[in-house]
């Protein structure tokens, strides 16, 4: 355009986030984008530099203010750096008493706000490292994080430094950690300002994935003494405000630190040696026989006791029932298998007594293994629930129940260990079937899961809702609609098959209306007044219809004395539309009737024929026969029901004769012509 001074001038994206255009990103220019032409970005970077220095607090707040909407752009976040920006921005944060006046007056907040959103967009570009901030600037940050009267926009952009400050480096972990206490965070989080109480959020799960395994378990174990599942249960996930992909993301995290901390008892073996643990081995068989076997144990040798509890250890389901711990030497699921199985006898010690007991009386062949199905159990739970697995970074897949129940991992397995008993009777399993059984299992406990149950308690009632017969029922159903769903050519002849079956479903509605139907008149003061009978002519040309005595079923055609010819029917009207529930009130009674309304719009002057269909299912056969008549599509839910139905019918049909046969996607490829046409055979 031949401009003097032609670098003081740059083009910059005229909406959206006003990108500045330069040789490496000048390729990206989309046809129709808006540019407008603007001072380049080192011009402004130096006008800007110099404005936030002003003693003029308007033109300063200004300067500020525009500095935080253009850091976004690389460009011009480079030229703001390489003009030792951020020194100036250190200077205005850490000079904050006299910035902010008395006590966070408004513009002062507002200058502080747009200070810290700069800082923010300029680190994001990582030209600087976060580890050169100097310790009075992370006070002064940390003391608004601490204040209880700086203005809320300021606390959110705080709490973002320090979430953003805190993976960078060890020292600025613990520094974070040791000045902004987990008390104040769950200060933060119990406000009102969604957007805070998100930041809040994000900062605690930070600081819970930057520390050791000590102390996140130290950090978690706070967190339990105050509460915190509670609060999140009731105030967060049942607040009134839907929840935002963040806040899931932030559930789901905490919900896994939560579930990992059960990875170390997973990992770890049973040590026969260990008292502690060989004490919480025989609780076991002590909960379930104490009762049968201390009386008269006292009275054995050594030799006889220990085959005693060889004895009751099998029918506890260990299978190397003189050395049980053997059977917890695997890990996964190591301790976490023995410290459930612990955790089932103690809190529901009926259960627990009826489970073994019930086994111990069955067949050998037919009883179900309590220890050994615990041990696989905790280990498709661990599975289910990833424990052991580090977070993924977007994943929002948090179970609403999980902050719900204390103990959750140890309650889902009480839940399920009665489940695996309850579906082993419904199979009527052998030891054989044990792998079966908990196939099964895993099935009922991932559908139920997939629905996420907000209590542990409906998790409970749908989990055995969904039993052995229902699962074969899904998987038919699942696998019937692989079969024939997948495969194209079976499409295609789908296709191929409709035109001919609707044609079939119009027969049959047309019919219908030759057959006629009882019609009841609702009167305006909503009193069920007289019949009338409605039916078409033979020969499809015209309605006939007229009033009748209560208890004639089928008044033949010449009794009706009233007649509309199909050829003057103008357009049929459903529900709101028809002019007879137009003056209806509103009500229950008045909703019922107008899902069962229609008329038919006739004649020059446009007369209309009301109708009110005694059910939904003549309704749709109705309505879809005068659309037939009219030469228009059928619409109602009927048609749709009625062609699947035909179709799978009549595709089984066809593919009868393919059973086993894998039908290819692609058709075989036609051969070539033959050389000549000469196929005359003279005999």
């Amino acid at each position: 355009w031949s401009l003097p001074n032609a670098e003081r001038y740059a083009l910059q994206y005229a909406d959206g986030r006003q990108t500045y255009i330069t040789e490496s990103n000048r390729g990206e220019i989309k046809n129709g984008s808006i540019l407008r032409l603007t001072t380049s970005p080192d011009q402004e970077a130096e006008r800007l530099y110099s404005g936030i220095q002003s003693n003029n607090s308007d033109v300063k707040t200004d300067s500020l203010k525009k500095l935080a909407s253009l850091s976004q752009d690389v460009t011009f976040a480079q030229e703001f750096i390489n003009r030792n920006g951020l020194k100036q921005i250190f200077y205005i944060v850490e000079e904050g008493n006299e910035v902010l006046g008395s006590a966070g007056s408004l513009p002062a907040g507002e200058m502080l706000a747009h200070t810290l959103k700069a800082f923010m967009e300029l680190m994001e570009h990582d030209f600087v490292s976060w580890e050169t901030l100097s310790a009075a600037f992370i006070k002064k940050i940390v003391s608004y994080v601490n204040m209880n009267v700086v203005d809320a926009s300021v606390q959110q952009l705080s709490l973002s430094i320090l979430e953003n400050m805190v993976p960078t480096s060890r020292l600025l972990f613990e520094l974070v950690r040791k000045e902004v206490t987990l008390d104040r965070l769950l200060t933060h989080l119990q406000v009102t300002n969604a957007q805070l109480q998100l930041k809040a959020m994000a900062l605690l799960i930070a600081l819970l994935l930057a520390a050791t395994d000590a102390e996140r378990r130290d950090m978690m174990d706070y967190l339990r003494e105050k509460n915190i599942r509670q609060f999140i249960h009731k105030n967060i996930i049942h607040s009134s405000e839907p929840l935002g992909d963040e806040m899931a993301h932030y559930l789901y995290v905490l919900q896994s630190v939560s579930l990992n901390l059960c990875e170390r008892r997973m990992r770890t073996s049973m040590d026969p040696y260990s008292q502690e643990q060989r004490e919480l081995l025989q609780s076991l068989r002590q909960t379930a026989f104490e009762s049968e076997s201390e009386a008269s144990a006292s009275n054995f040798s050594t030799e006889r006791r220990r085959s005693l509890c060889a004895k009751e250890f099998r029918k506890l389901g260990f299978m190397n029932n003189s050395n049980p711990a053997e059977d917890l030497r695997r890990a996964p699921p190591g301790l976490l298998a023995l410290d459930n199985m612990v955790y089932f006898s103690r809190h529901t010690p009926n259960a627990y007594s009826r489970f073994v007991l019930e086994n111990s009386s069955r067949e050998d062949k037919h009883e179900c293994p309590f220890a050994r199905s615990s041990i696989q159990l905790t280990l498709i739970l661990c599975e289910i629930l990833h424990v052991g697995e580090p977070c993924s970074e977007t994943a929002q897949a948090f179970y609403p129940m999980f902050f719900g129940q204390d103990h959750f991992f140890e309650e889902l397995f009480c839940i399920c260990i009665q489940l695996v008993n309850k579906t082993w009777k419904e199979m009527r399993a052998t030891q054989e079937d044990f792998d079966k059984v908990l196939q099964v299992v895993r099935e009922q406990i991932t559908r139920t899961l997939s629905l996420k149950p907000t209590s542990l308690e409906l998790f409970k009632t749908r989990v055995n809702a969904l039993n052995y017969s229902e699962i074969l029922k899904l998987r038919q159903t699942e696998r019937l609609h692989q079969e024939e769903t997948l495969a194209v050519p079976v499409l295609e002849l789908r296709e191929r098959l409709k035109p001919e079956l609707l044609e079939l479903i119009r027969q049959q509605r047309l019919l219908h209306l030759c057959e006629g139907t009882l019609f009841r008149k609702i009167s305006s003061r909503r009193r069920q007044d007289k019949l009338w009978y409605c039916r078409l002519s033979p020969n499809h040309k015209v309605l006939h219809y007229g009033d009748v005595e209560e208890g004639v079923h089928s008044p033949p055609i010449e009794s009706l004395p009233e007649k509309i010819p199909v050829a003057d029917m103008k357009m049929l009207l459903v529900g709101k539309e028809c002019p007879h529930t137009k003056e209806k009130s509103s009500g229950k009674q008045n909703k019922d009737v107008l899902e069962l309304a229609f008329s038919v719009v006739y004649d020059v002057e446009e007369y209309c024929l009301n109708f009110i269909a005694p059910t939904r299912y003549e309704f749709c056969l109705w309505t879809d026969g005068l659309n037939v008549l009219l030469g228009k599509e059928m619409t109602s839910e009927r048609t749709q029901t009625d062609l699947d139905v035909l179709l799978s019918m009549e595709l089984k049909l066809r593919l009868l004769d393919l059973e086993n046969i894998s039908i290819p996607d692609t058709p075989p490829p036609i051969p070539k012509p033959p050389s000549n046409l000469n196929f005359c055979y003279d005999f």
